[in-house]
């Protein structure tokens, strides 16, 4: 800063108040001072700056699965609008696994992050109650817990099960096969309802032997789905608990020389093709990726800033809808 002062004729106090966007330095001096310090490399001390005022302006996002395209599509839609407040990110990835989430949730923690947007693992809640003992505030996003009060984001998981469901029924198929994810997890759980819901509505036979509960990484389901597909012989058709999965179903079924939609009907759910370009197009629920991811970045905020002292819990549920492409049709 006492090279900015020198460079620019102004006080090292005036320099410094610019620096921090001080309300009593004019917007002319703000932007010279600014441009020189861009000029000659300057680069704050934001470890010295965060123990001064106690902020460091950073949130940890910590999800089970980067690699899955629907966490990444969140991340960048978080990272853009906590941007906007001048907050930075890093991810930390827990493989699905509570220990893991423990680590990444103590990691965030000891560098002092200011908040905390998570999407639980959920094979217990002790991690959930433990940062409820901390000061850090968090948003849950994607999951929910019943027996704790959260501040959470999320997409109607039920409503789109029925409307997968209803969709594959209303095209006469009768027999389908439901790929969830692990039990304990509340999006499986509510998928799961909404399918079952559809078939009540529409007074189809619910048979809890074509209802399967498969890990979420891709790398766990090696060889079990190819198993679980051999159990759904007179399925015509599949409602899968991510795209992810059924794009894997849809590759198992071309091994075994059968053909999507000619033989198997396949809907999944989260609507990667949003995003992405793929060469199959793919029936599934849209989630609003973007507003829930924004919506939880907004709720952060606002607890940050005012440290959670309205004590009142933001639990948004946001509704899903049908895409209907290529990968299901009539019988």
């Amino acid at each position: 800063m006492k090279d900015i002062a020198r460079a620019t004729g102004f006080s090292v106090n005036t320099v410094s108040k610019a620096l921090k966007d001080s309300p009593t330095i004019s917007v002319a001096t703000k932007a010279q001072i600014r441009e020189k310090a861009r000029e000659i490399g300057y680069i704050g001390d934001g470890i010295a700056g965060a123990l001064r005022s106690g902020v460091t302006k950073t949130i940890a996002i910590i999800l089970g699965d980067i690699s899955n395209p629907h966490f990444s599509i969140m991340v960048k839609e978080i990272e853009k609008r906590v941007r906007e407040d001048g907050y930075s990110t890093f991810i930390l990835n827990t493989e699905e696994d509570k220990e893991l989430e423990h680590a990444a949730i103590i990691s965030a923690l000891g560098k002092s992050v200011d908040g905390i947007i998570i999407c639980p693992c959920q094979q217990n809640s002790e991690n959930i109650l433990f940062l409820q003992n901390t000061d850090v505030q968090f948003v849950l996003i994607g999951r929910r817990f019943k027996e704790i009060m959260t501040d959470y984001v999320v997409c109607d998981d039920r409503q789109g099960g029925f409307l997968a469901t209803e969709h594959l029924l209303k095209l006469g198929h009768k027999r389908i096969a439901f790929f969830g994810g692990p039990d304990y997890i509340s999006s499986t759980q509510e998928r799961l309802r909404g399918y079952q819901d559809a078939l009540f509505a529409y007074n189809a036979l619910y048979d809890p032997a074509i209802v399967f509960n498969l890990p979420l990484l891709t790398s766990e389901r090696n060889g079990k789905l190819e198993q679980t597909l051999s159990q759904t012989a007179n399925c015509t058709a599949y409602f899968c608990f991510s795209d992810l999965i059924a794009w894997e179903v849809v590759a198992c079924l071309q091994e075994k020389g059968l053909k999507v939609p000619k033989d198997i009907s396949i809907v999944g759910f989260d609507n990667i093709q949003s995003k992405f370009s793929f060469p199959f197009p793919l029936t599934s629920i849209r989630t609003s990726k973007s507003k829930m991811s924004m919506t939880a970045a907004e709720i952060l905020l606002e607890k940050m800033k005012t440290r959670g002292t309205s004590g009142e819990f933001r639990q948004i549920v946001i509704p899903t809808e049908l895409v209907e492409r290529n990968s299901s049709r009539g019988i």
